[in-house]
């Protein structure tokens, strides 16, 4: 069937995934294969001390996003989108959306770019001996509890960014258990919440007499390939302005970004890895069995099966990289030349490997916000040399590229130093990797092993997602997430993989240690300078 045909039918599968900066429609085939896409861009701003997204921002970008989605479709294909085979969801995890029982939202959704619920997140880690972060659900839910505020009370039900989207287009509750994972500890073994750890919460909160449980009003889990309702005649307006499309379209399991970037890498297996590089940036390996120790470094999430992950969360990552490409653009305008955006990233990540092996002795922070990993619950990006350092555009571009990584290296050395971790080959995708070469040498240099990315890298989360729906409808009977991605979607793709060279992972280590000896540097900025 040519793709025409196919999408007149109503048998492409629809992924819609709300990243940091921008809102990602992506098309595919009854194959995989991306057809079309449409984005939006949008971005958090910090009000009255917390870092959020509007509602208007969110169904004003979900629609454009689709809309530009729909003209491009029919710019490239000639026909009018009416209905898919499946539609997936996904968003950024964590974070705070509670609702009353009117289902209206009772403060303003808090990210997970927030850094205030270090009291809550401190005491639930000793509460359940598991690391808790921050930037969960639970976490915030668990502040809001210690800080009195009226609206606990009321709450009837919570979720992620994900699963709210998911439940105004379908009217579902639910949540895919990988995104799950990030609201609270999943026991892998019953693939829902962690009965014993649940019990424990509930009893510490039952002492507030609120009219809820915990276990009342959090989203239901479910695991991917499972179905997860479908799109309602009201969700359908909600995406699609114009009218043209159908209700009824079914709807898999909400997930979050770090499930779509395991499914958009090939890496759900066990002992395998994948870097997701943005905004933020995490790193995720999937393990055999939970870790034996308690690290507050590392967060234990899961598979969108349900499977262990270790993964390490980093606030911070590309967002300087982009303010100095945007001030070397300004300077280029300045001088009369107008550059297309996507070439000067291009040409700034490619001369950044000329640049010496340890950047000449530059050390910088990316810290726009707190970076729990580090020990900061506040930011305040800085950029340091001596006198004597090799100060050029090379080294200056290099150093920024490590600086985007640094603070995950420290994370990633306890799970492959004290955990004896082994990770035979990580899979990169997101914006740090669009560049050839330049991402995945100086990841390859951060972890010391092979970085690979495939060829669909650049379509990341939304495709995930998208091969999610796809999965739901196109499984054979009793064939396993992993199984499906091998067969179906990834044979015969090896992607290109880049190992970094002894030299490099030196001089990746020599930048460490200045960087890690100077956070003295950054906490006085961050205290001092006002």
């Amino acid at each position: 069937m040519d793709t025409k045909q196919l999408i007149l039918d109503g048998k492409s599968v629809l992924g819609i995934e709300f990243g940091s900066t921008r809102i990602k429609a992506v098309l595919v085939d009854g194959s995989g294969n991306p057809i079309c896409s449409g984005s939006k861009e949008w971005e958090n701003r910090f009000e009255n001390g917390v870092w959020t997204y509007s509602q208007e921002d969110i169904w004003n970008g979900l629609s454009d996003c689709y809309s530009d989605l729909k003209k491009n479709v029919k710019e490239q294909y000639g026909v009018t989108l009416k209905s898919f085979a499946a539609i997936g969801f996904s968003a950024m995890m964590h974070g705070y959306l509670p609702f009353n029982e009117k289902d209206e939202l009772l403060v303003p959704f808090r990210t997970w770019r927030n850094t205030i619920t270090e009291e809550a997140a401190d005491q639930l880690t000793e509460m359940l001996n598991f690391n808790i972060p921050q930037r969960w659900s639970i976490s915030h839910l668990y502040q809001a509890i210690l800080n009195g505020e009226e609206h606990v009370p009321q709450i009837r039900h919570f979720t992620t960014l994900a699963g709210y989207v998911h439940f105004r287009l379908s009217g579902k509750k639910v949540l895919g258990v990988g995104d799950a994972s990030g609201m609270f500890p999943i026991d892998s073994k019953t693939g829902t919440y962690d009965a014993a750890m649940l019990e424990k919460v509930e009893k510490k909160i039952s002492e507030k007499n609120f009219p809820w449980k915990l276990s009342q009003i959090l989203p239901e889990v479910l695991s991917a390939g499972e179905n997860a309702g479908s799109l309602t005649e009201e969700g359908a307006k909600l995406l699609d302005k114009e009218g043209d499309l159908l209700s009824g379209i079914p709807m898999c399991p909400p997930e979050g970004d770090a499930g779509t970037g395991m499914v958009a890498t090939n890496s759900v297996m066990v002992e395998t890895g994948n870097i997701s590089a943005g905004t933020s940036v995490f790193a995720m390996i999937v393990l055999k069995e939970n870790m034996k120790n308690l690290h507050k470094e590392i967060d234990m999430v899961t598979t969108p099966v349900g499977d262990p992950v270790a993964m390490v969360h980093c606030n911070n990552c590309t967002s300087e990289i982009n303010a100095w490409v945007k001030l070397f653009d300004e300077f280029g305008k300045l001088m009369g030349q107008n550059y297309d955006r996507g070439a000067l990233f291009e040409k700034l990540y490619g001369v950044a490997l000329e640049g010496d092996k340890d950047c000449g002795g530059l050390v910088s922070y990316n810290y726009f916000s707190g970076e729990p990993v580090t020990g900061f619950s506040k930011g305040s990006p800085l950029f340091f040399r001596q006198a004597e350092d090799a100060f050029t555009l090379p080294n200056f571009m290099r150093m920024h590229l490590y600086s985007a990584l640094a603070a995950l290296k420290v994370g990633l050395d306890i799970l492959t130093v004290e955990e004896k971790v082994v990770v035979k080959k990580m899979y990169g995708h997101g914006g740090f990797f669009k560049t050839p070469k330049a991402g995945q040498t100086i990841a390859s240099a951060a972890i010391g092993s092979p970085v690979c990315v495939m060829e669909t890298a650049g379509e990341g989360g939304a495709w995930g997602i998208a091969l999610l729906a796809l999965y739901m409808v196109a499984k054979k009977n009793g064939q396993s997430l992993a199984d499906y991605l091998n067969d179906e979607i990834y044979a015969g793709s090896s992607g290109s993989e880049l190992s970094a060279t002894a030299e490099d992972v030196a001089g990746f280590n020599a930048f460490m240690k200045k960087y890690v000896a100077g956070l003295s540097v950054e906490k006085a900025a961050v205290e001092l300078i006002d």
